[in-house]
């Protein structure tokens, strides 16, 4: 592939793609797990597996590493193990010297990412990544290619399906990205939408308190975990996981209500003197650059290059989202200080697109619906099913009939389902508005 598409002739990167299923199927399925920059090795097999019987013998199933990922032609921001040491310090600042050592790690984070990524930074966006798919499209021989998103991987498929629609085929978007404003902007979208998802576990909670004794209302759990968190500020669990590692796990759990059990039992067994399942569960989420992610996110043109602006806007933005705000900033942070100039990002749905399913969960908190319905506007033409539930990124992961079944009959057919909503425990769809 070239490193610039302006210069094709240029310096070339490597990008590996990854297939399950027969090379002689009539349909060539690409995949993207999202991210941005997450590797796709792997969710070929993934989606086969998951994929119904008499779908599986008309597809065969891709996925890539994107450029700049993994196995492809890797960015780096050298060794950031050491910028974080843990217990962290609070996301929430208590005041100006901790907002400025948070602020300076993200300038050094930003700085190691310019050294070590040098040429490669500039054409990490989600438009030189649509063109590297259309050339895994040529190399597998297909006019068309049909493709499945998840997370940002809508984004690159809309922006794909923009650019060539000649060659795009069928798509399913799941855990639909606002194509209407940046990722900038986005990021202050899911601090409300994760608040509201939090609460929806402390209700949850509340009905089972015999089980994990935090409180029998939500408003009772949710005092029970603000105390916890002032604990954990005051002495770390094992001196390790403090309040910024239990806000990171809070943060992980929003994206499936499947993780709430063991979230509330490591907390409820904290709460009786047993940290082990708390201290092994906040390791896991614990937050770590991602080059990749940062690459991508930062190309985009939204970002500002002052810092005193993302202040001003997550300082507004914790009043409604306390939980989360500081802590969304501060992932992105080092976008304030990122030495590459932004790109221009293609507008998606400025061309005419064939039909686009798009799967939406009607609390993701992640991915909020208000961006779903914006991207159903933009692709004329298109269908949006919304699962009455949460979770972020839930197709062939949850079993739901009414979803999965309407998306297999969509990859059989090309016909698109009508606009409606599939509750959560997988009823038949309701007609929906749109």
């Amino acid at each position: 592939m070239p490193l610039d598409y302006a210069k094709p002739d240029g310096k070339q990167i490597t990008l590996t793609v990854s297939g399950m299923g027969s090379l002689s199927s009539p349909h060539f399925l690409l995949v993207n797990p999202g991210g941005p920059g997450a590797s796709g090795l792997g969710t070929e097999k993934l989606v086969f597996s998951q994929l119904p019987q008499d779908v599986a013998q008309q597809y065969a199933v891709f996925s890539f590493d994107p450029r700049g990922i993994g196995a492809s032609t890797p960015v780096s921001c050298g060794d950031t193990s050491k910028l974080t040491p843990h217990p962290a310090a609070p996301y929430q600042p208590a005041g100006l010297p901790q907002e400025r050592e948070r602020e300076d790690l993200a300038k050094q984070i930003a700085a190691q990412c310019a050294e070590n990524g040098k040429d490669l930074l500039p054409h990490l966006t989600t438009e030189n990544a649509a063109r590297d798919m259309d050339r895994i499209r040529e190399a597998l021989g297909k006019d068309k290619i049909d493709y499945l998103g998840y997370s940002y991987g809508t984004k690159l498929g809309a922006t794909y399906a923009t650019l060539f629609p000649a060659h795009t085929g069928r798509m399913i978007l799941d855990s639909v990205v606002d194509p209407t404003v940046t990722t900038y902007q986005t990021q202050f979208q899911q601090n409300a939408a994760l608040q509201a998802r939090a609460e929806q576990l402390f209700a949850w909670t509340a009905e089972r308190d015999s089980t994990y004794h935090l409180g029998a209302t939500p408003s009772a759990v949710k005092a029970s975990w603000n105390e916890l968190r002032e604990k954990l500020a005051a002495q770390p669990a094992g001196g390790k996981t403090g309040v910024s590692e239990l806000d990171d796990l809070l943060s992980s759990a929003m994206y499936g209500d499947w993780a709430w059990p063991s979230l509330m039992q490591a907390v409820a067994s904290h709460r009786g003197g047993d940290s082990t399942g708390l201290n092994i569960a906040a390791g896991q989420a614990q937050y770590a650059v991602d080059p990749g992610q940062l690459a991508y996110n930062c190309a985009d043109a939204g970002w500002p290059r002052n810092w005193a602006t993302w202040h001003a806007d997550t300082a507004k933005s914790a009043t409604a989202a306390p939980l989360f705000a500081w802590l969304n900033s501060w992932y992105s942070a080092p976008c304030a200080f990122w030495r590459v100039p932004p790109s221009p990002e293609v507008r998606i749905g400025s061309a005419p697109v064939p039909p686009i399913l798009l799967l939406q969960g009607k609390d993701d908190a992640a991915t909020p619906l208000a961006g779903a319905q914006r991207m159903h506007r933009v692709l004329r033409g298109s269908s949006l099913l919304v699962d009455g539930g949460g979770n972020h990124a839930a197709y062939l992961n949850e079993a739901n009939p009414c979803v999965d079944d309407k998306a297999a009959h969509y990859l059989l057919t090309g016909e698109l389902p009508a606009d409606g909503t599939c509750p959560a425990g997988g009823e038949e769809a309701a007609p929906s508005g749109g």
